[in-house]
């Protein structure tokens, strides 16, 4: 498989814990907010924003889901959730994975990157990227 990256839900974070079809209320919202900016610039915005649609399989129900391309720029993204336990701590986060490099579009990366910018933002979670470095974007004292 293709590399990874993660929105884990930390001490800050807005939520301790998501579903997955939290993930897809949450993807939802963000297609929602590019049509009013269509909307805004009367143009099809929402299109070139968020370039997929949601396809789920039964071997990953409540697991993971597809983000599958409408447009040929794109291939897919695989979304899921899990949790793992880090010094006694159990931390949810969300993995986006693009897929490897014989597969992978350069859209795809770049979408990757927005989408999990998109999550940790607005769940004020801590973001590691596909190149290793980490953003924070939940309160830290």
């Amino acid at each position: 498989m293709g590399k990874s990256t993660y929105v884990k839900l930390v001490a800050g974070s807005k939520q301790q814990s998501i579903t997955l079809a939290e993930v897809k209320d949450l993807f939802q919202l963000y297609v929602d907010r590019m049509s009013k900016l269509s909307d805004q610039l009367d143009w099809e915005y929402k299109d070139a924003a968020f370039p997929y649609v949601i396809e789920e399989k039964p071997e990953g129900k409540d697991q993971w889901f597809f983000l599958k391309a409408v447009d040929p720029l794109y291939n897919y993204l695989v979304v899921g959730v899990d949790k793992e336990e880090v010094e006694g701590n159990t931390i949810s986060y969300v993995q986006i994975v693009i897929p490897d490099e014989e597969h992978r579009m350069p859209g795809d990366v770049a979408k990757a990157n927005e989408f999990a910018k998109y999550l940790a933002r607005y769940l004020q979670a801590e973001l590691h990227l596909f190149n290793d470095r980490i953003m924070y974007f939940n309160p830290r004292k």
